[in-house]
């Protein structure tokens, strides 16, 4: 027999979500080789969030897996009222797992979703949603000008030349500078950044005023909810490596994928930036130069992947 009345019944209104959510993925196993300045990057990322987002919004983190200490920081952030949502998966299910359970469980109308190595500026989220509420059938914006792959946004650029409104220009609008200070954190040699810079265009479109980039990128980007809830499931064997399935049912589907004039945000990576960090000392400097010569750099990579497969591969 049920004893007493549930205090629950007297309180007579309850909180909404906010019409905005905005969504990290977090996956930390441990915190040594790769990952050793992985939990930084994340206490980077998530307080580049809470400084640089206008209210209101809700923050969603869903943890794929990650070791206790890491767990811990996000429970005392939950705690202390900064995360909203707070979802942990006791085994890591992949970036396409992840994204189903997000896409189909935050509660905004709009997602804002992000890896957890993004470091946010100032206005990121506003001049995003700016452009998603201006332009019709928008799949996903994010929140920098890169030069991307042409072939994932063929239906963005077949609907700018059929819709009379749109101003549609073709250059180098992105500077060498802000496409090496993104493009350089992904692993790849000087050289092979400066031939994909000069073998690519940028495509600006102006519709109604507002401009944006043709283009985007599945490591953070912000779309409508009901539009991202389309395009679920996905049929993901592996963690990573399958991820521009996102992109590819995006534009499938005729949704546009753009991105802002300006760069609101920087992937981090594994490490936090040289220009945050304390000066190294000239032996440090010296196996930071060994280390990049790209030979060396490819070798020791391939040794890293295979010990990381052997550990955490299943």
């Amino acid at each position: 027999m049920r004893v007493g009345q549930n205090p629950a019944k007297n309180i007579k209104t309850v909180i909404k979500p906010s019409r905005i959510t905005v969504a990290v993925l977090n996956y930390i196993p441990n915190q040594q080789g790769y990952f050793a300045q992985s939990f930084a990057v994340l206490q980077r990322c998530l307080e580049s969030i809470l400084e640089n987002t206008q209210r209101p919004y809700d923050l969603m983190l869903f943890d794929n897996g990650s070791c206790q200490e890491v767990k811990q920081y996000l429970l005392d952030l939950q705690a202390s009222g900064r995360i909203q949502y707070l979802i942990f998966s006791e085994k890591n299910v992949g970036k396409g797992g992840a994204w189903d359970f997000i896409f189909n469980s935050a509660p905004g109308d709009i997602i804002a979703y992000s890896d957890n190595d993004a470091f946010f500026y100032a206005d990121w989220l506003k001049e995003s949603v700016k452009i998603l509420e201006t332009f019709p059938e928008v799949g996903m914006v994010t929140a920098r000008p890169l030069r991307t792959i042409s072939e994932l946004s063929t239906n963005t650029i077949r609907w700018a030349k059929e819709t009379p409104e749109v101003k549609i220009e073709e250059g180098d609008f992105i500077s060498y500078a802000d496409y090496y200070e993104f493009s350089s954190t992904l692993g790849y040699s000087d050289e092979k950044l400066e031939k994909e810079y000069k073998n690519k265009k940028d495509i600006r479109l102006t519709y109604q005023g507002v401009q944006a980039f043709v283009g985007a990128n599945h490591f953070q980007f912000v779309g409508w909810k009901k539009t991202l809830q389309s395009i679920t499931p996905f049929d993901m064997q592996k963690p990573l490596g399958q991820v521009k399935q996102l992109d590819d049912r995006l534009n499938a589907a005729g949704y546009l994928r753009l991105m802002t004039t300006k760069p609101l945000i920087q992937n981090m990576s594994n490490q936090i930036p040289e220009n945050s960090r304390k000066a190294k000392d000239s032996s440090s400097q010296e196996v930071f130069k060994v280390k990049n010569i790209p030979f060396i750099k490819k070798f020791l990579l391939s040794i890293h992947d295979r010990i990381f497969t052997l550990y955490y591969g299943k």
